[in-house]
């Protein structure tokens, strides 16, 4: 990827978290970039096909993240993709971008191209954690389980919480990252 669609993506990021979905702009991110429209325009058509672009990205960004990792215990692995998922690299930022990521999502029903983004993103991340337990159920660390069920369950528990957390500003996401090690994560661990 070139340096200047990175910067375009990075202040796509910026923009979002600035003004929302609802009022995001392609001059918005143009501003934000300190480039002009005309050359978000010449990378990206359409403001759809920079989101479409930006949320590929954004599942890349998490892939490499995950590369990364130097945790080769998959009950580790998983506490730290959980801590992740639930709050982030940094929790700067995180609202303001989980209000206008919920507000991309709602636009989904309607718009074909970030469905099909959204749903790449969501079996990638479901993927992850369905083999992080796979592992660990070959490695003995886990009871034998059903890996793609309960990575679904744990995906949707976190989303769910990340939504309420965005929504009402709670402390539903600590509360949940308990739960979870209490009743998903204590009954996968053998001891």
């Amino acid at each position: 990827m070139s340096e200047t669609k990175e910067e375009i993506l990075r202040a796509t990021y910026h923009a979002l978290c600035e003004h929302g979905f609802a009022d995001l702009t392609m001059q918005a991110i143009a501003d934000e970039a300190g480039v002009s429209k005309s050359l978000l325009h010449y990378h990206y058509d359409t403001k759809q096909d920079l989101i479409t672009s930006f949320l590929g990205a954004f599942t890349e960004r998490f892939e490499d993240e995950l590369d990364s990792l130097d945790a080769d215990d998959p009950a580790e692995r998983l506490d730290i993709i959980l801590d992740r998922l639930l709050f982030g690299q940094d929790d700067s930022d995180q609202t303001d971008f989980g209000r206008a990521f919920l507000e991309l999502r709602a636009q989904a029903p309607h718009e074909p191209a970030y469905r099909d983004q959204l749903a790449a993103n969501e079996e990638f991340l479901r993927g992850v954690l369905a083999d992080t337990i796979a592992e660990g159920i070959d490695q003995g660390v886990f009871h034998d389980v059903d890996p793609e069920r309960t990575a679904r369950l744990i995906r949707a528990t976190v989303d769910g919480a990340r939504s309420q957390h965005v929504t009402l500003g709670d402390d539903t996401r600590e509360v949940v990252r308990d739960a979870l090690d209490d009743h998903v994560i204590s009954d996968l661990r053998v001891e």
